[in-house]
């Protein structure tokens, strides 16, 4: 084999020691777990099209981040939007709640931390990876245009330098600084609360989860509310009905939500943050997937529960079980 061949595989070999972290990346751009998997993929075969033509006066890495970073700007100039259920509509008073459904390119989608965050050896650089997947900061990272977005994410999130930006996006450092200034402004006008991450969870946390996991499967209604917060908020993509306060809550879990009742909640983590697995009794036997539910904590009580209804997406991408035995 010629030393260019070997060179050319070596190189291929290294593209995918990027692929998480590009993953990460695309993912905080656009939203979708499957459209950054997608975008990633797109990247890579790209670069592998393009390799005859990189001549090493960037890092491999900066000239993947440049591919994948044009990837996700021709997305987002497509029209392409995820939001939560909030974002979109007033909360609905339990007594008037109705279920309607939206499609599914709306919804800002969960992802498993593993194909997102990758490992780091600095726990400061784990922390800040999770707090930027969260559920709440990405839906307002949604808010920014697309080159916004962008120099936030390399900038605040993957610390690159304003100089390593500006090349990348082919601009100067002074309009990457009055990017991220604007960035920050809009983030500010309506910054999402700290919740607490997944890794790791403190003892009250841990226990707090467990008194969740007690009290929902024991169908406790008593008991859940006091685990929330007074203004909690609950919704369930691909519906666009959200409730918000705990008495709401509960009033739809003793309505529509009845049929909840003898569940069993399985441990994951999503998003930075706390997850279950939900599964609903099965009439022969054993329990079906029902949600993806992910858990936001602040200030040692429950303040958001978002429920990811479509089971046949999320369950496979979390490697979950298709059943659990009775």
């Amino acid at each position: 084999m010629s030393d260019v061949a070997v060179a050319r595989e070596d190189l291929e070999s290294r593209l995918e020691d990027y692929r998480t972290e590009l993953t990460g990346y695309c993912y905080r751009m656009l939203g979708s777990a499957f459209e950054a998997e997608d975008a990633v993929q797109d990247t890579m075969v790209r670069a592998w099209r393009s390799l005859d033509r990189f001549e090493g006066r960037s890092s491999l890495r900066s000239w993947l981040y440049r591919i994948a970073t044009n990837v996700c700007l021709d997305a987002l100039n497509a029209g392409n939007k995820r939001a939560r259920p909030m974002d979109l509509t007033d909360s609905t008073p339990v007594a008037q709640a109705r279920l309607q459904e939206r499609d599914e390119v709306t919804w800002l989608e969960p992802a498993p931390d593993g194909r997102v965050l990758p490992q780091a050896a600095d726990p400061a650089e784990t922390a800040v990876a999770r707090e930027s997947v969260r559920l709440a900061f990405m839906a307002a990272l949604q808010h920014l245009p697309p080159k916004q977005r962008a120099v936030l994410i390399l900038r605040e999130v993957l610390a690159w330098k304003a100089s390593e930006v500006a090349e990348l996006l082919s601009t100067s450092v002074a309009s990457v600084n009055s990017a991220l200034q604007r960035a920050r402004a809009s983030l500010a006008e309506s910054a999402p609360a700290d919740t607490a991450l997944a890794d790791p969870l403190d003892e009250e946390q841990r226990q707090l989860l467990d008194r969740y996991v007690a009290a929902f499967e024991g169908y406790d209604m008593t008991a859940l509310t006091a685990l929330l917060h007074e203004d909690a908020t609950l919704s369930m993509p691909p519906y666009d009905l959200w409730l918000r306060g705990h008495d709401d809550i509960v009033g739809w879990m003793l309505g529509v939500g009845e049929v909840c009742r003898g569940s069993r909640l399985v441990p994951v983590v999503a998003n930075g943050t706390p997850a279950f697995a939900h599964y609903h009794p099965d009439p022969a036997g054993g329990f079906t997937p029902w949600a993806l539910m992910v858990i936001e904590i602040v200030d040692g009580k429950v303040s958001g529960i978002t429920s990811f209804l479509d089971v046949k997406r999320w369950f496979p991408l979390f490697d979950l079980p298709e059943r659990l035995e009775g």
